[in-house]
């Protein structure tokens, strides 16, 4: 109370107070207000893409019996390395076998018909031309009187005969030809059959799955193995088309793989698939992957290196509102003083932070944190944010 009635009969020393008390406060506000974090430009900045995916093979074939019957002999497991024409598995052949043996017997016998018809038909030609030619001569010696009418007519009747039998026997021919030329056929195709029970390999490659054992009976086209070619392994890997757009064949890459999360394996990306899946947005990225072990359908994940920048400015996307996928609004500070303004981005890092590309003024700092108390033309102190 003193204090105050002090002030009232002194106002020139309640003003100097007053003063002092509003020097203090801006002081303390210049001196000891916000700190915020803001930008500095980056070094060398690698540009990396994510995508999670398993290990596959490019050349993979699920291996079975285009006929069905009976296991009887498996020469081949998961893990083993298999050449081309290698006997994997053969089918109980008895049936089929007793079919081509019928089929054969078939064959031989209409061999046999064709060889007799063609035999008559020599033989039906030699008496033809023998008896037109008898007839020719009894024809000549009619005009002599010889010869009787009667017996010229009965020599051109024979011609006449043997010249019939002879289109017969060339008929049977016809016939003998076809019979053989259709048990040829059966047989061929009873052989066919009897090969069809024993699967080889297709290609040199090594087996991944074995899903039957001796005595089941199976299927026609019925999975039996899977076959692959080890020098076509590569990663199929699904990553998130707004990211996708800057991966390009030829990139390279950095695998890892649950079996051996500690190693790094590296890659290079292969193959870009044109259509994206339409539920899961993604697009599939092939990656060729040398040193990968060949353990198929295995989890596996991707990163691409898509790009390197230098001197960028980069802003954690939490700094960002209203972020678009080119745009968003971001505070900075200008001379001092805090604002909002609408900036453009580029690229976008693995973990997170927008490249600004665009739309801040020059001298102008971005902030990288948000805190508590950021207001427009609210005077702050600047602090350069950690690498």
């Amino acid at each position: 109370m003193k204090v105050v009635a002090a002030l009232r009969s002194h106002p020139r020393l309640a003003s100097l107070l007053a003063v002092v008390l509003v020097g203090l406060v801006a002081g303390w506000m210049a001196l000891g207000g916000l700190a915020v974090e803001v930008a500095v430009p980056s070094g060398d900045v690698p540009i990396r893409v994510y995508g999670l995916g398993t290990i596959e093979a490019k050349v993979s074939s699920r291996l079975g019996f285009a006929v069905a019957g009976t296991l009887i002999d498996l020469r081949a497991d998961a893990g083993d390395q298999v050449v081309r024409g290698q006997v994997l598995a053969r089918l109980d052949e008895a049936e089929q076998r007793a079919k081509v043996a019928a089929a054969r017997a078939l064959y031989d016998k209409a061999l046999a018909q064709s060889t007799s018809a063609r035999a008559i038909v020599a033989k039906t030609a030699v008496n033809r031309a023998q008896k037109e030619k008898v007839s020719q001569r009894r024809k000549s010696l009619v005009a002599s009187g010889t010869v009787s009418e009667e017996t010229f007519g009965d020599a051109h009747a024979a011609a006449v005969s043997a010249g019939a039998d002879a289109q017969a026997a060339n008929a049977e021919v016809a016939l003998a030809l076809a019979t053989l030329a259709d048990a040829r056929a059966q047989l061929e195709l009873n052989e066919v059959l009897l090969a069809r029970h024993t699967l080889t390999a297709p290609y040199d490659g090594r087996i991944s799955l074995r899903s039957r054992e001796l005595g089941s009976v199976v299927a026609p086209g019925e999975g039996i193995f899977t076959l692959f070619d080890p020098a076509t392994v590569w990663v199929l890997s699904y990553v998130d088309e707004t990211l996708a757009g800057g991966v390009a064949v030829g990139q390279g890459a950095e695998v890892r793989l649950r079996s051996a999360p500690a190693k790094r394996f590296a890659g290079r990306v292969v193959r870009i698939d044109i259509e994206s899946d339409r539920t899961t947005e993604e697009r599939k990225i092939y990656v060729a992957c040398a040193e990968c072990p060949q353990h198929l359908g295995e989890q596996a994940e991707v990163v691409i290196d898509t790009a390197r920048i230098d001197g960028a400015i980069l802003v954690p996307g939490t700094a960002v509102e209203g972020f678009d996928g080119r745009q968003g609004v971001a505070w900075v500070v200008e001379n001092g003083r805090l604002a909002r303004r609408p900036l453009s981005f580029g690229h976008r890092t693995l973990d997170g932070r927008l490249e600004v590309a665009g739309g801040l003024p020059d001298g102008a700092r971005v902030v990288t944190r948000l805190v508590s108390g950021l207001a427009e033309g609210r005077s702050v102190r600047t602090k350069d944010a950690p690498p």
